[in-house]
Formats: structure tokens, sequence, C-alpha cells
């Protein structure tokens, strides 16, 4: 979710800055789910993307869901960038990605009843206008060219620089959606082991969830296309974080990185103040220049955090980044898996020790073999099929012992692993096959 976030007052001490993350920790009965994803709205007449204004569009559709389902605009510069209501907000990517971020719920039940309600609110008020959305990893045929522009200062701000530090920082920010859970930690022991488990088991979530083969109006090459971008979008905020696995890591190892990693701007009163490039480091010493004497507010450290994107990133919680956005059924299955892993002890240890012997070139091997390949790939002798087996096995027990009947979410999951086949492989069949290589059927094939 891309909008100013609310952290605190002035920064007096270097210590606040870990403390800030450390503020996460909760006793496990204030565990929370939260849920996010992405989705690209298109115009049922020309299969065209979503614009932001007019008619037939995303702001007729906040207009809509204002009025009719109580949300609360959120404004930036006169346009309405995004909505809330009782604790979940729906934002926009920079290509018009749709997003609904979830209020935190205890149960995945609640969770898959907070996706439907929003899945058939937004059908109310965009169906008449002829707009449905998509859920899919990347549009098949939309050119950069084709995509929307969001008013947001963040957004112009990041355009620019993406252009300068990777080959594919654009096209991650106007051509990609994803689903993510948060989840809460309880201590910074606990946060280590989560995040260590997050990212060496993030190949498996970009496996399984596996959605976009398709992209400027070919077949790719990969599974996950999505995936594939974030290779080569930003090396010094982006990857697998190989420190997190050193003897040592914790929240102050967490910020030093963060700090070490480039700004892109400082929001005050409104405004996306450039600081591309800029240090926070020389921030904390009042010598930004952007800035120039000013010092920053645990809100603007806040903001900091949400332009580092690992595949696994700590915030008060640990979000799982890893996976492509799919139909409602794997939108409601990506939480299943991470909450089984990481919500019981003896799952989470367990799976700890399935992956505590991989070293980073294996872990990285594996991210790259499961963009690819999905569930065909494997990297040093592990088979990401035989992981994902293990891992979803692990997660099954783990959502028993919570005893709530949420395993029936793994569904889509399990039929993967008895197929070998996921979102990807589909789509790619019936495009090689009924489809007669057309695009045209996807985007009804696709929609939510």
């Amino acid at each position: 979710m891309s909008i100013p976030q609310s952290g605190g007052g002035l920064i007096e001490s270097f210590d606040q800055l870990a403390g800030y993350l450390e503020s996460g920790c909760k006793p496990k009965a204030q565990w929370r789910i939260g849920t996010e994803h992405e989705k690209f709205g298109w115009l049922t007449d020309t299969k065209q993307p979503l614009p932001y204004a007019g008619d037939r569009s995303i702001s007729a559709i906040f207009q809509g869901l204002a009025e009719s389902f109580g949300w609360t605009p959120m404004t930036e510069a006169g346009n309405v960038i995004g909505l809330n209501r009782n604790g979940a907000n729906i934002s926009l990517e920079p290509g018009g990605q749709f997003e609904l971020s979830g209020a935190p719920l205890e149960t995945l039940h609640q969770g898959a009843a907070e996706l439907r309600n929003h899945l058939e609110e937004v059908a109310a008020v965009a169906g008449p206008m002829g707009v449905k959305f998509m859920g899919i990893g990347a549009p098949p045929e939309w050119s950069h060219d084709d995509m929307p522009r969001m008013p947001k200062g963040r957004y112009r701000l990041m355009t620019d620089y993406m252009g300068r530090v990777g080959t594919h920082g654009t096209q991650m920010m106007y051509r990609t959606s994803t689903v993510q859970v948060n989840l809460d930690f309880a201590s910074e022991a606990d946060m280590v082991k989560k995040m260590r488990v997050a990212l060496a088991l993030q190949p498996v979530a970009t496996a399984l969830f596996a959605s976009s083969p398709f992209f400027d109006g070919k077949v790719n090459g990969h599974r996950s296309w999505r995936s594939r971008i974030w290779r080569d979008l930003d090396a010094s905020r982006t990857g697998m974080l190989p420190f997190v696995f050193e003897e040592g890591f914790g929240f102050q190892r967490y910020v030093d990185w963060v700090l070490d990693v480039p700004m892109y701007f400082v929001y005050r009163d409104g405004v996306y103040h450039n600081a591309l490039g800029q240090s926070f480091r020389d921030f904390l010493k009042g010598e930004l220049p952007a800035l120039p004497g000013e010092k920053p507010t645990l809100s603007d450290w806040a903001d900091h955090l949400t332009t580092v994107f690992p595949e696994a990133r700590v915030k008060k919680y640990i979000e799982m980044r890893g996976a492509d956005c799919g139909n409602e059924s794997h939108l409601n299955a990506l939480p299943a898996f991470w909450v089984g892993l990481m919500y019981d002890q003896t799952a989470l240890d367990a799976a700890w020790d399935l992956v505590k012997s991989f070293d980073a070139e294996t872990r990285e091997g594996l991210r790259v073999a499961a963009s690819v390949s999905a569930l065909k790939g494997e990297a040093n002798g592990v088979k990401l099929l035989d992981l994902a087996r293990a891992a979803v096995a692990l997660s099954h027990a783990g959502l028993a012992g919570r005893g709530l009947g949420e395993e029936v979410f793994l569904g889509p999951l399990m039929q993967s692993i008895a197929t070998g086949e996921v979102q990807a492989d589909h789509w790619l069949k019936l495009y090689q096959g009924d489809w007669h290589q057309s695009f045209a059927p996807i985007y009804e094939a696709a929609s939510l």
C-alpha cells in the first residue's frame, strides 16, 4: 500500500530506528493476518486498461464505492488516490493496479469473507460501467505506453529514478500485480526465524503462485515474469538479503541495511520532496540536501521503510512478497500458506529445519528457477516440487493445529503439487490450445 505512513514525532536517538520495528512485537494472542492484493482494471468493450479519470475510470469507481458502501476518500493534490473503511484501505499502484489492503483479521475465514465482500462491492460499481478486473501477475498485451499514470507524487519521483538504476523498474511499477500477507512476530528472535524461513521459502511461493507467462503480447519464457522483473530492478533495495542468515541478525542489522538504501522522497504537508539517491544517514544529521537543516520524524522513517523491496520485508510486521496475483482461490491460499507455517511453532521450527542448510547460492538459484520454471525448477539439487510438497504439508499441519478448519484454503496449492502445474501452466495450455494463440479470451478467464 503506497500511502504516506504515520510513524511518530522527531527522531531524537538512533536507537529509535530499531525501536520502531521492535514496537511491533506482540503476544501470540494479538497476532493478526493482513492480506493485500493488486488487480488490473480493463474496459470490457476494448480490452484496454482502466484510466484514472472519466466516466469509466478508477476515480468513478472510487466515487461509487464511497457513495454506495461507506468508504472514505483519501486525496492528494485534490485527486482521490484511495479509500479507507474499518481498518482496510483501497489504494493505487503506479499503473492503476487497484489494491485492497485488508484489515488486520484473526482468521483466514474472515479474510476470505473480506475478499468476497470487496469483489462484490467492486463488481456492483464497476460492472454497469463495463469494467472488470483481472487477477494475473502481469497484463499479457498492454505495453508500457498503454498504461495509465496515477496522480501521485511518489510515483513521479520513482519513475524517474527507476530508469537510472535497473532495466526493469518501470515494468514492475506499471505492469505487475501481486498478492502478499503481513504477519506478526512475538520477539526479535521470532522475527529472525520467521524472516529466514520467509526468504528461504519465498521461491516456493513464487512457483506455486506463478501466473505471468505472457508479456508485451508474447510468451516470455518464464512462468512468473513478475518475479523475473524483480531480479533486475534496483539491486540496492531488492533480493534475498543474505545478511539475514548471518549470525547476529536482528532489528539493528536490518536498520543498518535500510539506512544504506538511497532515499526516494520526503513527504511534507501533502508534497513529496525529491530526495532521489540521497542518504537517510545524512537526514539524521540534518544534512539532507532536499531539506537542509531539517531532521526526520519516525513518519519519515516509516516512509523510507516502504521504499525497500526485498522478497520478505520487515516493518512492524513481516510482509511475504514473492507471489503473483491470481484468482480468488489463490488470493485466499497465499495467506493460508504462510499462516500455517508462521503461526504454529512446530510448523515454523520444522520449516526452518527444511531450509537451514541452504546457502545463499541455493536460495538465489531457487528464486531464479521458480520464476522460469515454477514447480519444475531446481537449484543445487533442490527440486522446487519436492520443497513445495514439504512446505505445504507443514503449512497444512500448522493450520490444523489452529483448529479452525482453515486447511481448506490450501486446496489450489495441493492441486498444483499433485499435477506439478500452476496457474501459468494453465494459461499456456489454453493459449497454445483452445485459444489458438489469441490473448482475447484471457481477460474474461482471469477476471475476479
